[in-house]
């Protein structure tokens, strides 16, 4: 007895369903701007580093620091969207990485940074490079004395305060990076009372500076600096004979975190300082994530907004508690936020303690890039490096030898394609035809997914991932073969076609889909246990095995019962695959009922 027409699914709807889905998929990957997969390390060459662990003369680093090296920096490149990168460590004190691909300057860049994260208040702070001497503006007694230095620009949060009194514009670029919190939002009036004249009293036809970009001055407002409070001359001497470059300066001791006074560079060169003691470490940073610009509050760069853990939140709020507490307009207002030796920026905490145990990193938006924001909040997010390293070589790998076996791994492949297709074709006959379009129709689908998963997450083809694809044609075909069978031994029990299909479909779908599970979970176990190559071809399998289960359902399925309606399958052809004679019950050829259509 036929089921009811109506729980038989129309195979027309379905197919048309997996076509548009198809389609949507090829327009994705042709939006991305590509329609080729990105191939890895061994197929396309690429760039590697050889990073060497900075140690005393004569001295291996400890394992166990390299080891932790080599897990930060594997989280690093995974971090930065990079598939397929090798990171292994040689010998006592070397990392080799390998990058596949070919542009990777920002990664090779980013792999060997320290990302030593410190919190330090701000004692002293000048102009990074020696000023010009400029001439005194008519009424303005706040500039500064002749050929004193002119303070460093000192960033602050959009709207947190007006310039202070005797600020004077400055020409030179603001600092890279600015810090932000909900508490340093708030505006806060404009002091008074200091008897000097206000920005606006600038020379005629000078623009009036932005409140935000306007540079701090030294204590006394007119660019001498205060030592007093500081005990160790030493930081003091390195400071005065500190000159910055506009490429990034990182003083000598800047990055020890047990020294209790450092001298310091900005990033871009424009200010140094004197800061203090250590008030938070970066290991005291749970999360960090780059942001994109926020108009609505002012911000018109990316930022890093980074989250403290518990005992960081509490030394956060010490650390700024203490700056609210410094007199208004002195350098102990600002708190520096240094990353291996460089201040990447210093707010002014004019908005009182800071509790919240989050806080924001942005600056201009020509230097603050997306990047650059992702580059930050990558190194951040998987801590610092346990030791220094400096980049011994790079190298630039060839994809020669990966060429000649990619030739092999295809051809290869294309004898196993055949030689299905062949099986299929002797023992299916024209049902091999569904068979064969199956094949095709499971590798367009991979082919899209693999152009879109490079596109949109890094993935690179690489040689595993070859073999994972060659090995899950096999894997393909035992559903059709599956499906086929069980139909066929429908039709040796003298059911009709049509009627067949379903409840041949109803036995099939469940012996593949537990074969394609065993397989997934084994994809998925090897995946993550294994490394290198071998997690690459379990990723292909895993993948594969997924598509594979689309296509038996959606289009395999579909076909059989949508040729069914025709008079070559419907009516048993001798070359339908489906012919009396190729039916056979108990060794000897059963006839098929008069009539095989519903």
């Amino acid at each position: 007895m036929a089921p009811p027409r109506s729980s038989i699914p129309n195979p027309a709807r379905t197919l048309l369903g997996l076509l548009a889905v198809m389609v949507a998929l090829t327009g994705v990957m042709f939006l991305q701007g590509r329609s080729t997969p990105k191939l890895g390390l061994d197929l396309a060459g690429g760039t590697t580093v050889t990073l060497t662990a900075k140690t005393e003369a004569g001295k291996n680093p400890p394992a166990s620091q390299m080891d932790q090296a080599v897990k930060i920096i594997t989280q690093r490149v995974n971090g930065l969207g990079v598939s397929d990168a090798e990171v292994n460590k040689q010998g006592s004190n070397n990392i080799v990485v390998s990058v596949p691909g070919e542009g990777q300057q920002q990664v090779v860049d980013t792999i060997g940074k320290t990302a030593k994260l410190q919190f330090r208040q701000v004692y002293v702070v000048g102009a990074g490079t020696p000023q010009p001497t400029q001439p005194l503006p008519t009424g303005s007694p706040s500039a500064s004395p002749t050929g004193k230095a002119s303070g460093s620009p000192s960033p602050k949060a959009t709207g947190s305060t007006s310039p202070k009194p005797g600020a004077k514009p400055s020409s030179s670029a603001t600092p890279r990076g600015r810090a932000l919190s909900e508490a340093l939002s708030a505006p806060t009036p404009t002091p008074s009372g200091t008897g000097k004249a206000s920005p606006s009293a600038t020379p005629s036809g000078t623009p009036s500076p932005n409140p935000s970009e306007v540079p701090s001055l030294p204590p006394d407002l007119g660019g001498q600096e205060d030592f007093s409070g500081i005990d160790d001359k030493a930081v003091i001497d390195q400071y005065k004979k500190l000159v910055c470059s506009p490429n990034g300066t990182t003083a000598p001791g800047s990055n020890d975190p047990n020294k209790k006074w450092v001298a310091a560079c900005d990033q871009d060169g424009n200010g140094k300082y004197i800061l203090g003691p250590v008030r938070v470490q970066g290991t005291q940073v749970s999360d960090a994530n780059a942001m994109p610009p926020d108009p609505q509050q002012g911000q018109s760069s990316w930022t890093v907004a980074i989250k403290f853990k518990s005992q960081g939140s509490r030394e956060f709020a010490a650390v700024t508690s203490d700056a609210f507490k410094a007199p208004q307009g002195t350098p102990q207002r600002q708190v520096a936020i240094v990353l291996d030796g460089q201040v990447v920026s210093a707010p002014s905490i004019d908005n009182g303690a800071i509790t919240g145990g989050t806080a924001s990193i942005f600056g201009p938006p020509d230097s603050f890039t997306q990047t650059y924001a992702d580059d930050l909040a990558n190194v951040l997010k998987y801590g610092a490096l346990p030791l220094e390293f400096t980049q011994s070589s790079i190298d630039e790998v060839s994809s020669t030898l990966g060429s000649d076996q990619l030739r092999g791994g295809l051809i290869a492949g294309a004898i196993g394609l055949a030689l299905v297709v062949l099986y299929c074709m002797i023992y299916y006959q024209g049902l091999g035809l569904v068979a064969v379009s199956s094949l095709v129709v499971a590798a367009a689908i991979t082919y899209v997914s693999v152009v879109i998963l490079g596109e949109g997450m890094g993935f690179r083809l690489s040689l595993p991932h070859i073999i994972g694809l060659i090995v899950s044609i096999g894997i393909t075909a035992d559903s059709f073969i599956v499906y086929f069978e069980r139909l066929r031994d429908e039709l040796r029990a003298g059911r009709t076609l049509r009627p067949s299909i379903e409840s041949a479909w109803k036995r099939a779908r469940r012996t593949i889909l537990v074969a394609d599970a065993v397989t997934f979970l084994a994809a998925v176990v090897l995946y993550f246990l294994a490394v290198g190559g071998v997690r690459g071809f379990a990723f292909a399998m895993g993948l594969t095995t997924l598509i594979d289960v689309v296509v038996v359902f959606f289009f395999t399925k579909p076909l059989v019962a949508l040729l069914s309606r025709t008079r070559f399958f419907g009516k048993g052809h001798r070359l339908s695959g489906l012919s009396p004679g190729r039916l056979r019950r108990g060794g000897t050829t059963a006839p098929l009922p008069k009539s095989q259509e519903a």
